[in-house]
């Protein structure tokens, strides 16, 4: 089969199928749903990038960007980061390349941007998604937010 995955905006017509995503059981505990997403999305304006992940006619996926944020304002007030925010892969689509595509179409965004680097959080443990995030390149920093590692990307 022939994959054309692409990234859509989430519009009234779509915003049934983006509640609808469902990660596997497992992995609940690494991602917030895409209910939480869409509302911090709101919250946020325009420094929140989100969109779905679409193949023919099928969603299969929510990704969303953040975009030029200050990341620590008390340590340092010039800091600015973009990143990928959030990746929700639907059970039944995972393991075939959507959430690759997903990572490189948001760096692609934020290279078009200007971004130099990519950011992103992840739940610590053996059954996080850290192994993905480092098999597409992303390296610790040594930092943590909110208790999740932080890594980054050069773009």
């Amino acid at each position: 089969m022939t994959r054309s995955p692409r990234l859509e905006r989430v519009t009234p017509a779509t915003v049934d199928a983006a509640l609808a995503l469902r990660v596997h059981p497992h992995q609940e505990r690494n991602v917030a749903p895409v209910a939480k997403s869409l509302a911090e999305a709101y919250a946020y304006g325009e420094t929140a990038w989100p969109r779905l992940i679409v193949d023919g006619d099928q969603t299969v996926g929510f990704v969303m960007a953040f975009l030029d944020i200050l990341w620590n304002e008390e340590k340092d007030p010039g800091d600015r980061r973009s990143g990928l925010w959030r990746l929700n892969v639907s059970a039944d689509a995972q393991g075939e390349g959507y959430g690759r595509f997903a990572v490189d179409a948001v760096a692609a965004e934020l290279r078009g941007r200007g971004a130099t680097e990519m950011y992103v959080t992840w739940e610590p443990g053996e059954d996080g998604p850290g192994a993905f995030y480092r098999r597409l390149g992303f390296r610790a920093t040594g930092e943590e937010s909110g208790g999740q590692t932080v890594g980054v990307l050069a773009l």
